[in-house]
């Protein structure tokens, strides 16, 4: 009696130690029906969405039916078998039915009668007789009222001349006369005792600013010690008077360029206005009695930063997106700017002409950085690649572009020249060696922020301690650069912090520029 008793076996063990036998490895799942199914959960399934099987069609009816519909729109009802629903029906038919009913269901594989019916072809032109050489036309007769040229009447050249007139009118660039520019004073001690104008730098500060030399050990701010207000529309641009660093000019939207003191008083000293539009960045030369600004009017202008006189404009019609001076002292009267149709462009301010042009990018330009002892130059662009050119030679010496590499808006060379920062827009500071290979490090990455969409540019302390680099959140971060750690961020700015600098002669001093038009100073 032993035998008959079938071992019962649930479906959903998954290891059982005894050998069953094939009836009850397979016997039906038994006990109670579950029922709380839906008709839908019990019907029979080997798949998630039901119950697969194959069907049987030959190829070549598939085919037929498919090219049938591209041709003509209908085909037959696969979901009907073979015939309609009644023989006497005839067969049924998906897509255009009239079409279907007029050829009688044909498929591309039978001629159905020709579309236009014989009496209603156009008549052609006809000789065909071959001794007429001139006028033998063959079958390249015209139709009898075809009309060759068709000239347009007068109405409608009126319109098109109209419309073309739009057309020129929309693509000219209107050529203003340039805006006049002018520049204000804000304080009333521009000169010192001794004459000397304020970009002489200040001596009563506690620190020496004069020296090349950067301070031994750098250390994170801590708190926020001064705003300069003044700017109505965000931040584009800070850059540090050179050497001393005790001025800070800033480029903004609102189309103004202002030079602020740094110590003392930390006043507004001047306004630059003489774009139209947004100004996207500055440059000093070296001396820092000059300044260029870049401004989205296509032009770029060069300032006297202590007069504030514009001593001359340059405009290449393309919208610049970058400039700098040439670093040497022998060529401070080059300086390069890179622009939206893809081009660097070299000008020379004793002339006004440009003097080279380096055009190898697919993308608008986004930096320009000197490198190797001012040799060479590297350039970033929304091509997404890095190339890095020789002085005045138009033709890149190298080029480097990865399929992973993302677009690198921002870059900046470290203190001691040998390694780029370069901010890029996967939310990751990359660093390429600035020497020989321009290899790019992938030991050190520094990620945290959020800086996808914005060109926010970073900085290094003078040490080369500490990497620093504002986000789209208008977060400030830091992180030590030997080991990429993220030692600091915090909230700077309401809206994002698109510019960071390290003071080049103190310890602990940063500025930060952000959209919401603010510049604050951290110490």
């Amino acid at each position: 009696g032993q035998s008959e008793v079938s071992r019962a076996l649930a479906p959903t063990v998954k290891e059982i130690n005894y050998n069953p036998r094939y009836e009850e490895l397979f016997a039906p799942v038994a006990g109670p029906e579950n029922p709380f199914l839906t008709q839908q959960m019990r019907a029979p399934k080997n798949m998630l969405t039901g119950f697969v099987e194959n069907a049987h069609i030959s190829d070549f009816q598939f085919e037929n039916q498919r090219k049938t519909f591209h041709s003509y729109g209908y085909a037959l009802d696969p979901s009907v078998d073979g015939k309609g629903t009644a023989p006497e029906e005839g067969p049924s038919y998906v897509g255009h039915l009239q079409a279907a009913y007029d050829t009688d269901g044909a498929t591309v594989f039978e001629s159905t009668k020709s579309k236009v019916s014989a009496g209603e072809k156009r008549k052609r032109v006809k000789n065909d007789a071959p001794e007429d050489v001139e006028g033998f036309l063959g079958p390249w007769g015209k139709y009898e009222d075809e009309q060759t040229v068709a000239r347009p009447n007068e109405k409608e050249r009126a319109e098109i001349e109209e419309m073309m007139a739009k057309k020129h009118r929309r693509h000219k660039v209107k050529e203003d006369k340039p805006i006049e520019e002018k520049s204000i004073l804000h304080i009333k001690d521009a000169f010192d005792y001794q004459g000397r104008s304020f970009l002489h730098p200040p001596h009563d500060v506690g620190v020496n600013l004069r020296k090349a030399g950067a301070p031994d050990r750098c250390f994170l701010p801590k708190a926020h010690i001064h705003s300069w207000t003044g700017h109505t529309k965000g931040i584009s641009a800070i850059r540090w008077f050179p050497v001393s660093a005790h001025l800070l000019l800033s480029c903004s939207m609102d189309a103004r360029v202002k030079l602020w003191e740094v110590y003392n008083e930390r006043r507004c000293v001047r306004t630059y206005s003489g774009h139209r539009q947004a100004v996207r960045d500055v440059s000093f030369n070296n001396k820092g009695e000059r300044f260029i600004s870049a401004g989205y009017d296509r032009y770029l202008k060069l300032w006297d930063t202590e007069t504030g006189d514009v001593i001359s404009r340059f405009n290449s019609r393309k919208i610049p997106f970058c400039v700098k001076f040439h670093p040497d002292f022998n060529k401070q009267h080059l300086f390069v700017a890179g622009t939206s149709d893809k081009k660097i462009i070299c000008w020379d301010t004793r002339t006004g002409e440009i003097v080279q042009e380096y055009d190898r990018h697919l993308g608008a330009v986004n930096t320009i950085t000197f490198v190797d002892e001012n040799r060479r130059f590297v350039t970033t662009s929304d091509d997404k690649s890095l190339r890095v050119w020789e002085w005045d030679i138009p033709v890149d010496m190298k080029y480097i572009a990865d399929p992973t590499m993302h677009s690198m808006p921002a870059v900046t060379l470290a203190p001691n020249g040998k390694w780029l920062a370069c901010q890029s827009l996967d939310n990751k500071i990359v660093i390429f060696s600035a020497i020989n290979r321009f290899k790019m490090n992938r030991k050190k990455t520094f990620t945290g922020h959020m800086v996808s969409g914005y060109a926010c540019n970073l900085d290094f302390s003078p040490d080369m301690s500490y990497l620093v680099s504002g986000d789209g959140d208008g977060k400030c971060y830091i992180w030590d650069w030997k080991t990429t750690k993220l030692y600091k961020k915090w909230q700077a700015h309401d809206n994002v912090c698109i510019a960071t600098l390290w003071h080049p002669h103190e310890a602990s001093k940063l500025v930060t520029a952000g959209w919401d038009g603010l510049i604050k100073y951290w110490d």
